[in-house]
């Protein structure tokens, strides 16, 4: 299930959300799905007021078919999105008879972009449908899609700030793993005690680690198994990240 703390287009470019909602009407049936963008530029000034154009089947009661003709507008915003950046969408689809104007936002529209569009199908009556969908509305639809979810994730390159969160969590894991397994020879006499300032130095470093990831159950390696837990595989991943951030190869320092 796609989680709201967890969207896979939250760290997506304006135009990476773009194409993220392209691909989407596809995955949810809609045909002849036209990505409008004519410049190499994140912002597409030549899209005459909506991002994409795609057609939906209609069956009616009787059984008869007609096409939809829908426009769309891409809004990747972290706060809600104002009236101003939705009236080219609405121009156009007056202008070109579309049946529905779609808004998607990656966040919400905000109270007074809501307002405008309640005012505008009062006065204007539109030859269209207005609908938007905002963050719920697309969770629910992903939830639909779980393949699609997984597909795009797994293709998505990760950001600077997630590969720099994952090496400091299997840094943090690493020097955790290896003072508790200091502690464990001490104890069972295969190494000598520390001197206090130093034991004091390391036990209260543990203590803030311990706390800092105090709600995930796998950081901690059980005292059963600190003997015969392979680091060879963790060792493997913080290399890996630390050469994606610039550094050598084989780095296991912590």
């Amino acid at each position: 299930m796609v989680t709201d703390a967890a969207m896979p287009y939250d760290d997506l470019t304006d135009t990476q959300f773009e194409e993220f909602c392209f691909e989407l009407m596809k995955e949810l049936g809609f045909v002849n799905v036209d990505w409008r963008k004519g410049t190499g530029l994140n912002a597409s000034p030549s899209d005459n007021g909506r991002d994409i154009v795609a057609e939906r089947q209609v069956e009616e009661l009787d059984g008869a078919v007609h096409m939809q003709r829908w426009f769309v507008d891409c809004k990747k915003y972290t706060k809600g999105v104002p009236p101003d950046k939705i009236t080219g969408l609405l121009t156009w689809a007056s202008a070109e008879r579309a049946d529905v104007a779609l808004i998607i936002a990656s966040s919400f529209l905000s109270n007074p972009c809501k307002e405008y569009l309640k005012a505008y199908e009062l006065n204007n009556r539109p030859p269209f449908r207005v609908k938007y969908w905002e963050r719920p509305q697309l969770g629910k639809l992903l939830d639909g899609v779980p393949e699609f979810v997984a597909r795009y994730v797994d293709a998505r390159s990760r950001t600077e700030a997630e590969i720099v969160a994952a090496e400091e969590y299997r840094t943090n894991k690493l020097w955790y793993s290896r003072k508790q397994l200091l502690y464990h020879f001490i104890e069972i006499g295969q190494r000598e005690p520390l001197d206090p300032k130093t034991d004091q130095l390391i036990k209260d470093a543990m203590r803030q680690t311990e706390e800092q990831y105090a709600d995930d159950p796998d950081f901690i390696i059980p005292e059963d198994e600190q003997e015969t837990w392979n680091v060879a595989y963790l060792l493997g991943e913080l290399s890996a990240l630390r050469w994606v951030l610039g550094d050598d190869w084989n780095n296991g320092d912590s």
